[in-house]
């Protein structure tokens, strides 16, 4: 399993020390590619005691990047970690069930990312949002909540242990690649946009009604050829759904009143 391929991501971590865990368990398993988005007051150096010196590495190597968008940026899968079901939050995987989605991934080529949420309350329906599937660890209902490096560790572990199953051997790189994070996230806008024209979305919450059609396409491989026709659809969705409106508002204004006044 390449290590620099798939990615731990922190999303806005509040304590060095967690940083420095989760550096440790990472080189348990054998990984290397960590990146923070907007960490609250990091610092290496109380980081490092809990990485100890044989994984500093990881953390002086780690990418601090502005928002989520950007530590998930050419991915081909991004999983997001939830402690909490229902509502925004369905279709979950276990750790052993997600290890092969990241692996077939990693072995066609393609880099993935484990997303983890802030230590106290986890990731937001704004940030589950961008990923292209959950992951929960069950735990005991008294105490659902895992520490940080453990929930790094517990999936980690998964992937690692299926890689140790399936021997690694790399694809060449296939006839058409995958679409993009990026690409992924506007199709998705532009799919929300056409089904809101032909009023299949509703208007209230619409982010909350795409969801099921976000999680639809997420179990597929989508690949660029396939990403440039769903885009080409989506145009003339938008631009039938226009023409139909500037017809309905041009016979309103010219039809004539033949009411007796």
């Amino acid at each position: 399993m390449p290590t620099d391929k798939l990615r731990v991501v922190l999303f806005r971590p509040k304590y060095s020390e967690n940083v420095g865990s989760v550096a440790r368990a990472m080189l348990n398993m054998g990984t290397s590619a960590l990146f923070l988005v907007d960490p609250q007051g990091y610092d290496l150096e109380r980081a490092a005691p809990l990485a100890t010196t044989h994984a500093r590495h990881i953390l002086e190597a780690a990418r601090i990047v502005p928002t989520l968008e950007a530590a998930l940026a050419g991915t081909a899968l991004a999983l997001g970690t939830t402690a909490r079901a229902g509502g925004w939050r369905k279709g979950l995987l276990t750790p052993a069930k997600a290890a092969p989605e990241v692996f077939g991934r990693l072995r066609d080529g393609g880099e993935a990312a484990l997303v983890f949420g802030p230590e106290d309350r986890g990731l937001t329906n704004a940030e589950t949002s961008l990923c292209d599937q959950l992951v929960m660890i069950p735990a005991h209902p008294d105490c659902t909540s895992l520490n940080l490096s453990q929930a790094v560790l517990i999936l980690l572990y998964e992937c690692f242990q299926y890689s140790l199953t399936r021997p690694f051997e790399p694809k060449g790189p296939p006839t058409e690649r995958e679409a993009t994070f990026e690409e992924r996230q506007a199709l998705f806008t532009n799919m929300q946009e056409a089904l809101s024209a032909i009023d299949f979305l509703k208007e209230q919450n619409t982010e909350y009604w795409m969801m099921p059609v976000r999680r639809f396409f997420s179990r597929f491989r989508l690949r660029k050829n396939e990403f440039n026709l769903l885009m080409g659809i989506c145009r003339q969705v938008r631009g039938v759904a226009a023409r139909a409106a500037r017809e309905d508002a041009e016979d309103t204004h010219g039809s004539v009143d033949f009411s007796v006044k």
